[in-house]
């Protein structure tokens, strides 16, 4: 059902499938029998767990008991009588401009020069891609090549829930994607082939680091998702629409999407004392007679 459905992707099969086994081996009798007791005394044994994980795990269960009531083969479902664990979403990571400018002028001058190596020009076009379009590691890395075709002016991403989407392609990252191209002589489907398959996220997450390091960065500030965080926070500073950022970063709630505002404070305080009506009227004397 959530794969037929909901679109779920694997990776979200494959925690729910986990978060179930483990709940049918700690529960008494078969899980599909258990009651509100039985729930509470599991979520009581997750109390070690991040709330994040105990929360994610209550709600594999939900969902689990929602799908046997629509079934037919339960009359209630326990699992909505469980209190939800407290969470606070962290805030995402992020880096500065200077940071960015660093790891960019870095890579540059690795893929400087009219021959240079091909793992230079293809960590360029990685960073391009992770900054320049707010790609997840996963989608980026698993990009097939057809989805540069045309006038490459967009990429086609298939992100989670298989559902593909539109992300504007920079001048930049075409002009490296143009120097990329021709160094691939394989007949690999993949951008980014690496043996038989793709780059791997794990390598990818390795590259960044190594290249922070040569930055003179901190190699633990980097990862992928910063980049992308980093993305997302610059284009609002940049005065971006919130719904025009949602749709690019692929995010099914837009509620995903404004946690990115926590960062802008500044500018939204800067935003109505320039533009807002009434910072136009602040030269206007409210007393005077009207003509």
């Amino acid at each position: 059902m959530m794969a037929a459905e909901r679109g779920a992707s694997r990776n979200t099969l494959a925690a729910y499938r986990r978060d179930l086994e483990q709940a049918a081996q700690m529960v008494r009798g078969t899980l599909g029998d258990a009651d509100a007791a039985d729930l509470r005394k599991l979520m009581a044994d997750y109390r070690s767990l991040a709330a994040s994980s105990a929360a994610r795990k209550l709600s594999a269960l939900r969902q689990f008991f929602a799908f046997l009531l629509d079934e037919g083969d339960r009359t209630d479902n326990p699992a909505l009588d469980i209190a939800r664990p407290a969470t606070q979403r962290p805030l995402p990571r992020i880096l500065t401009h200077d940071d960015v400018e660093r790891l960019f002028a870095q890579a540059g001058e690795e893929a400087a020069g009219a021959t240079p190596p091909a793992h230079a020009v293809r960590m360029l076009l990685l960073l391009e891609l992770l900054y320049g379009s707010g790609l997840r590691a996963s989608e980026l890395v698993s990009l097939p090549r057809r989805a540069v075709a045309g006038g490459r002016e967009f990429l086609i991403i298939r992100g989670k829930g298989d559902k593909e989407r539109l992300v504007p392609l920079s001048e930049r990252s075409r002009e490296t994607l143009d120097r990329w191209l021709p160094l691939l002589t394989d007949t690999s489907p993949w951008l980014f082939p690496s043996g038989k398959a793709h780059l791997s996220r794990v390598r990818l997450f390795q590259m960044l680091r190594e290249l922070a390091a040569r930055s003179g960065i901190d190699p633990a500030a980097i990862s992928p998702h910063v980049l992308r965080h980093a993305f997302a926070t610059h284009l609002l500073e940049g005065g971006a629409d919130l719904r025009a950022l949602q749709l690019m970063l692929g995010h099914a709630d837009i509620a995903t999407t404004e946690i990115y505002t926590h960062v802008d404070s500044r500018r939204l305080v800067e935003l109505v004392n320039r533009r807002h009506p009434l910072a136009r009227m602040e030269d206007v004397d409210l007393n005077a007679p009207s003509s």
